[in-house]
C-alpha cells in the first residue's frame, strides 16, 4: 500500500513553505528601512489559505500586497521599522509552529510503518 505524502503531511508543507517566502520578504522590508520611496510588502496567510489546493502539492505563486503605513514618512517610505520586526517575529513563532506540526506528522507515519 502506498503512502500518499501530501496527504499524510497535510497543509503543513505549504504552510512552511510560506513563512520561509514571508521571512524573505518581511526581511525585505527591514533591510529597506531607510532607503526614500520604499514601499513596504507583506503576504497574506488568509488569502494563501482561501486558494489552497492540497491535490497540488505546494505552491508558491503567492500575491504580494503592498502595506499602508500608520504614519507616513516624509521620503514616502512605508516601512514602521517597530511593526516590521513584530512582524518577523510572529512569523519565525508561526515557522517553529509549522515545523512542529510536520514533525508530529512525520513521527505519526513512523510509528506506523514501524508498526508501533
Amino acid at each position: 500500500m502506498a503512502i500518499n505524502l501530501d496527504a499524510a503531511l497535510g497543509v503543513h508543507a505549504n504552510t512552511l513553505d510560506f513563512r520561509v517566502e514571508r521571512s524573505r520578504v518581511l526581511s525585505g522590508n527591514l533591510a529597506n528601512a531607510e532607503t526614500p520611496g520604499y514601499k513596504a510588502r507583506d503576504l497574506d496567510f488568509a488569502q494563501l489559505m482561501d486558494r489552497l489546493d492540497p491535490a497540488a502539492g505546494v505552491t508558491r505563486d503567492y500575491q504580494m500586497a503592498y502595506r499602508n503605513p500608520h504614519q507616513p514618512s516624509a521620503d514616502g517610505n512605508t516601512v514602521e521599522l517597530g511593526q516590521e520586526q513584530a512582524r518577523y517575529s510572529q512569523n519565525a513563532m508561526d515557522f517553529e509552529t509549522s515545523l512542529t506540526f510536520l514533525n508530529m506528522n512525520i513521527q505519526g507515519l513512523q510509528k506506523a510503518i514501524e508498526g508501533r
